[in-house]
């Protein structure tokens, strides 16, 4: 059985974002993270596809063109369970706040938009541990062009899934790819129970939402791990932050 079909065992909590490209998630995770410091949790990030062991080689084979949607997946488990055993159960087994940019659904829904079978990448995570709270940011394509393209140069190769041969204009193909992520990220919504914010809304609304729902889910926790007493200038810090969230 899937360890994400059961509660983990660790005395720590889980928070994960997921979203498309351009949904927000970056952003909100950050500010949550600063809040959290702030309020004086101990917090532990970490995000996607960041793990040394195969950085370099997912790098020179995006580089080269030489990843066929499989050796992807396995590259991208690779290093998941990499941070998995390192870099995120000590910190739940320290009883620490572990904020995850991107979990195992990015790969339940890139990988199958890709072509995988969608029981093979569940069956390939099925060592990952459930999130105590999976946030799904959820954003209309054409806004999540917009936000991408302000800036940039252009959009990466694969992140367009110019891959695939949808098209051979990265904003089409991005159009064209990343609707279809959308589309499984609406399954995986109702297949795992990931909690939806409107990613098109207001920043300091989203904030808002996100962290009444984690202030939720850490009632019980902090009654164990009460937050650390808030020197004068962490208390200075959370008024900021709180200040530039509502502004």
């Amino acid at each position: 059985m899937s360890r994400l079909t059961q509660p983990h065992p660790y005395p720590g909590k889980l928070f994960v974002v997921e979203g498309i490209d351009g949904s927000g998630k970056s952003t909100q995770l950050d500010l949550l993270h600063r809040w959290l410091v702030a309020e004086g949790y101990n917090v532990f990030f970490t995000e996607w596809n960041s793990s040394p062991l195969v950085k370099q080689t997912n790098k020179k084979g995006k580089k080269k063109n030489l990843l066929t949607p499989t050796t992807f997946s396995i590259l991208h488990a690779t290093d998941f369970a990499d941070r998995l055993a390192n870099m995120i159960v000590p910190p739940l087994q320290a009883g620490m706040i572990v904020l995850a940019d991107r979990y195992v659904y990015t790969a339940f829904a890139r990988d199958v938009v890709r072509g995988v079978h969608p029981n093979w990448v569940r069956n390939l995570y099925s060592f990952a541990v459930r999130p105590d709270i999976a946030f799904y940011f959820k954003v209309p394509i054409d806004v999540s062009i917009k936000r991408v393209t302000i800036g940039r140069a252009g959009l990466k190769f694969y992140e367009a899934g110019m891959d695939l041969g949808l098209s051979d204009d990265p904003v089409t193909s991005f159009r064209l790819f990343q609707s279809q992520v959308i589309e499984e990220y609406e399954r995986l919504t109702e297949e795992f129970g990931l909690t939806v914010i409107d990613g098109s809304g207001p920043i300091n609304e989203q904030q808002e939402r996100l962290r009444d729902v984690v202030c939720n889910a850490l009632t019980d926790y902090a009654s164990h791990h009460p937050p650390m007493t808030i020197p004068e200038l962490h208390r200075d810090a959370a008024a900021e932050i709180t200040s530039s969230v509502t502004s």
